[in-house]
């Protein structure tokens, strides 16, 4: 026979923890979620009574019981990029301490898979999302907007009404590139680009109009590769370039990484850096900075753009004013060696 407050499965139950721990099950919920208005030593008691019966929270059943479930869903393109682990960290410390969970989905760069994750996730009921980039299928939009979910979009800026946005002009950062490299003297420039999502391309599109605004673009310059950015693609894509182009005198690359594999490759190929060849990379990854020569890069804010979306995301659940329109955090151009 199942004890009072028990489950017919026999698993213990929130009250059984409220009880054992002499607290009400409000307060025992709270505590478990780590909400931080709970007192410490009253959140341990809540926790060890937890642990000795075996509990384990239900977050379906307690999405049913508010209709509103406590996660939040946080979808990124790509988990091997150091720019998104930032975001994700910068994430859970402004949700943790309001006891909120964050289920992280990761797409791979696939339009498709991301609309089934979208599609996936609401079924849970989740009381947010944060989505990186702006750029969705009709469908999608219509599918968010019947669900009622609070969006903030991550990475891009938008004019769109009533778009939540935070991050940076992707444009603006493949035109400071260009101004940078043209600034020094550099007339034969490249861009080398991988995977070539919506943001990739935005960032050409930025470089190659300064390009022609100056009458040095030159199409032929453009190395793009729609897999995946790493270092040794970017040491293939390098030497594919200076074997068809040995007179390029300034290359942009999309990704930190990228820089890193062209550098090596240079240094195989006996090509002078930037004596010769002029790098800059984008998102100035930690290893940027240790690079022989130190790689010049454009810094993204990545830390900042995951705390900022994940605050406004919390103004909407709260019910405050949330703003609505872009929220611009810019770049920086970290002139070093390269």
């Amino acid at each position: 026979m199942a004890r009072p407050g028990t489950r017919t499965t026999g698993r213990p139950t929130l009250n059984e923890v409220a009880r054992l721990s002499g607290v009400s099950p409000i307060t025992a919920s709270r505590a478990l979620r780590g909400v931080s208005t709970v007192a410490p030593a009253l959140a341990e008691r809540v926790r060890d009574a937890a642990a000795s019966l075996g509990y384990v929270a239900n977050p379906a059943a307690r999405a049913l019981a508010s209709a509103r479930s406590q996660s939040v869903v946080v979808l990124i393109p790509s988990l091997s990029n150091h720019l998104f682990i930032d975001t994700l960290e910068a994430i859970h410390e402004v949700f943790r301490p309001r006891g909120m969970e964050v289920l992280i989905g990761n797409y791979h760069y696939d339009e498709q898979e991301e609309d089934n994750l979208i599609r996936n996730y609401l079924a849970y009921q989740p009381c947010g999302m944060l989505l990186t980039g702006v750029q969705r299928r009709d469908s999608t939009r219509r599918m968010l907007a019947a669900a009622g979910v609070p969006c903030v979009h991550m990475m891009e800026l938008s004019q769109d009404e009533g778009m939540a946005c935070v991050g940076f002009s992707q444009e603006q950062a493949g035109a400071v590139a260009a101004r940078h490299l043209l600034e020094r003297g550099r007339k034969r420039l490249a861009y080398v680009a991988a995977q070539l999502d919506p943001r990739v391309l935005r960032r050409a599109d930025g470089f190659r109009h300064t390009l022609a605004q100056a009458g040095l673009h030159d199409p032929s310059l453009e190395v793009m590769s729609p897999l995946p950015s790493s270092i040794g693609l970017g040491g293939e894509l390098f030497r594919q370039l200076m074997e068809c182009h040995p007179d390029v005198d300034g290359a942009f690359f999309c990704n930190d990484d990228l820089a890193h594999g062209a550098i090596f490759e240079a240094q195989r190929l006996g090509v002078k850096i930037p004596q010769q060849v002029a790098m800059v990379g984008f998102n100035d990854l930690p290893a940027s900075a240790h690079m022989v020569p130190r790689l010049t890069s454009i810094r993204t804010p990545r830390a900042e753009i995951g705390r900022q979306a994940a605050l406004m995301l919390l103004d909407r659940l709260d019910g405050r004013a949330p703003q609505t329109g872009p929220n611009d955090l810019g770049f920086e151009l970290v002139i070093r060696e390269s």
